[in-house]
């Protein structure tokens, strides 16, 4: 470690005069599972092999395994730098959180070379690779070592164009070997130390909290750059008050700071946090959702890359899978412009890649450098300077408020980066029902909102046609409640901008007001809570799941189905007693579109809901989407410019702080000051 820096800060040893970017880092012990995103005990070739190649041309998904020598073991780890390698065995740190990213500080930051530095106890060999853009694995350097030694390596960025890691193994001889500390250092001086304010919003969700906030306490180190932890709580459920809240709040002392305020949404909790950077004079904010685990180690090395970046920039952590805790779901995504919808940049990207089953060395396009429109606010560092010149989030409650800020940030000039090696862990899209409910308004809404903002197309390109597709699956599939939202969301975006911040607070009551009037979005957890389906009492006990019609049969099969939801009528017996139940894997809109009636299950597996075909309703909303889109078609032009006239205003801090000002309900910062006056 270098001398006279504590563990994960950025300094200059002394001796040395190199900077310390990254260090190698080990879970904790209760972490096991997530061992594989830190040390890799397999083999890896670095390119793809002839099947998977032929797997991709076919259009399938690969099956890769890589060969697993052994399992870490816990008792490997001694320290949270410091591991062993048993006799005779190799393991090697091209892992997402130990191997360096060569190819994302060769892009965005002032660097041209690097140093390893690698201190060892015992008799063994370090082995030094680099990969290429493609994959390609390259043997750089191999180092004998026995004793205790530390043990340099100077390593150039120059090849690292398009992509690329750095990245060690260590060999352990006849006896064992021990990793005392290994880092990635850049030659000093070091920059600036900058300072940040690290929010979290939250809506009942303290025991989430709690744990992250103890994470936090667990690491000082960490908040070495940490102004104050500000946490601003919209919920309920008030942090403060759960057991557990003052023991952690006393280890944290006055970097702890709670706001209590009105429910705002995501894009109001986050504009607090980025408001009061601004106003504590933080040179970053550091956005994290509530509901995810958090590797501390992540905030120091967003803050160390963005010091070294060329021009201020946004970094952003990467999220794991929280209940498949190997699985990354995305390396970065962009906006497709086209469709107006969040995207992979490379067609070989996988969704939600499981380095249990391929190992970073074994997966080429990973070695590829990820470059995207935003990052999600789940971990997001943001310049205050950015802030103060291009504002806050647009008040849009929730979704698609990280979306705009990035392509707002983007179109003046500030690029965000992805930064692999800085993650939470959080629960993925696939494990909630993200597009149905309450959510399906601001899904809707914003959405189209950001194709007015940002399309490059007429009319959003296929923005509207996207939107026509989703209102006809949602109607189709019984899920009545959320298509009333989003034809209610598409209304209120004919409304015009002036009301945004007005209804910050009133939009979700109406919302859920109106989704307590529809079965399909009423969920009961008990299990007999509905009558026995149909399909349960004769043989075969569950509902034939449909495969989706092909593209040659999608016209004529459309229209049967469309026929038959809009103008067949709903026998007594189906309307009293459900067709079939439906697992929430075969909520399909193909599938759930040949029943009457069903009962289908959540994606959380914690209720269900009982759907019911309703052909009026049915045809009353459809009608009423297609006057909508049909509306902003025609305004789509003025529309646009009324959006990007009033945006500058709708994201000011002043119309934020009027709207802080209004729903505040406490401050323990105020709180603080009052009480020392008084004694005063």
């Amino acid at each position: 470690m270098s001398k006279g820096v504590l563990p994960g800060q950025t300094g200059v040893d002394d001796a040395s005069g190199w900077v310390t970017l990254q260090r190698v880092i080990f879970p904790e012990h209760s972490e096991m599972d997530t061992a594989p995103l830190y040390v890799d005990m397999g083999t890896a070739a670095g390119m793809p092999a002839p099947s998977e190649q032929e797997a991709r041309r076919q259009g399938r998904r690969p099956v890769r395994l890589s060969s697993q020598a052994r399992e870490a073991h816990a008792e490997d780890f001694t320290g949270r730098c410091s591991t062993r390698v048993r006799p005779g065995e190799r393991v090697s740190f091209g892992s997402y959180f130990n191997a360096f990213a060569a190819g994302y500080w060769r892009k965005w930051t002032t660097l041209s070379k690097v140093r390893l530095s690698v201190s060892t106890r015992g008799e063994g060999t370090i082995v030094v690779f680099r990969s290429n853009a493609k994959g390609a694995l390259l043997q750089q350097k191999s180092i004998p070592v026995t004793g205790d030694q530390t043990s340099v390596v100077d390593l150039d960025l120059l090849p690292f164009g398009d992509g690329g890691w750095y990245w060690f193994d260590l060999v352990a001889g006849r006896g064992e070997l021990f990793l005392e500390s290994a880092e990635w250092q850049a030659p000093g001086p070091a920059p600036e130390r900058a300072t940040v304010t690290l929010e979290i919003t939250t809506l009942n969700k303290t025991s989430y909290c709690l744990n992250n906030l103890r994470l936090l306490a667990d690491h000082p180190e960490c908040l070495e750059q940490v102004t104050e932890v500000l946490i601003v709580d919209q919920g309920t459920d008030k942090l403060v008050e759960a057991t557990g809240f003052d023991e952690v709040a006393s280890r944290l002392e006055d970097k702890l700071r709670i706001i209590e305020q009105s429910n705002l949404g995501g894009s109001g909790g986050f504009s607090r946090g980025m408001f009061e950077a601004c106003e504590n004079g933080s040179d970053y904010v550091l956005l994290m959702d509530d509901d995810v685990v958090i590797e501390p180690e992540s905030i120091t090395r967003l803050l160390t890359f963005a010091a070294y970046c060329r021009k201020p920039t946004l970094v952003g952590g990467h999220m794991f899978d929280l209940h498949h805790r190997t699985a990354l779901h995305t390396l970065g995504e962009i906006v497709n412009p086209h469709r107006i919808q969040p995207d992979q940049p490379y067609g070989e990207m996988e969704l939600g890649h499981d380095f249990l089953t391929s190992n970073l060395r074994q997966t080429p396009w990973m070695h590829r450098r990820v470059d995207v429109d935003y990052n999600g606010w789940w971990m997001c560092l943001i310049p205050t300077s950015v802030i103060r010149e291009i504002g806050l989030a647009l008040p849009i409650f929730i979704k698609w408020d990280d979306v705009e800020f990035g392509l707002r940030a983007k179109a003046k000039g500030y690029q965000t980066v992805s930064l692999p090696g800085a993650a939470v862990w959080h629960i993925s899209w696939g494990d909630k029902d993200d597009l149905v409910g309450w959510q399906a308004y601001f899904h809707n809404r914003n959405r189209l909102m950001v194709a007015l903002l940002y399309s490059p197309f007429a009319r959003g390109g296929r923005a509207l046609v996207g939107a026509l597709f989703a209102d006809i699956k949602h109607t189709l599939s019984m899920q009545y409640a959320t298509s009333q939202g989003r034809v209610w969301a598409m209304q209120d975006l004919l409304k015009g901008p002036r009301e945004l911040h007005g209804t910050l607070s009133t939009t979700l009551p109406r919302i859920r007001t109106m989704l307590a009037s529809h079965s399909d979005t009423v969920y009961k957890s008990d299990p007999e809570a509905f009558p026995t389906a149909q399909k349960e009492q004769s043989l075969g006990g569950s509902a034939a799941v449909s495969s989706r019609p092909s593209l040659k049969m999608m016209l004529p099969w459309g229209l049967k189905t469309l026929r038959k939801q809009l103008f067949t009528d709903v026998s007594d017996r189906d309307r009293a007693v459900p067709q079939t139940r439906i697992a929430h894997q075969d909520n399909k809109w193909w599938t759930v579109s040949q029943f009457d009636s069903a009962i289908v299950t959540n994606a959380d597996g914690t209720g269900a809901s009982w759907y019911v075909r309703d052909p009026r309703l049915a045809k009353s909303l459809l009608m009423n989407a297609v006057g909508s889109l049909a509306q902003i078609v025609r305004n789509w032009d003025d529309l646009a410019a009324r959006y990007k006239a009033a945006l500058p205003e709708l994201t000011s801090r002043e119309s934020w702080a009027k709207t802080f000002a209004e729903h505040t309900i406490s401050d323990t910062r105020e709180k603080s000051s009052q009480a020392v006056g008084e004694r005063a």
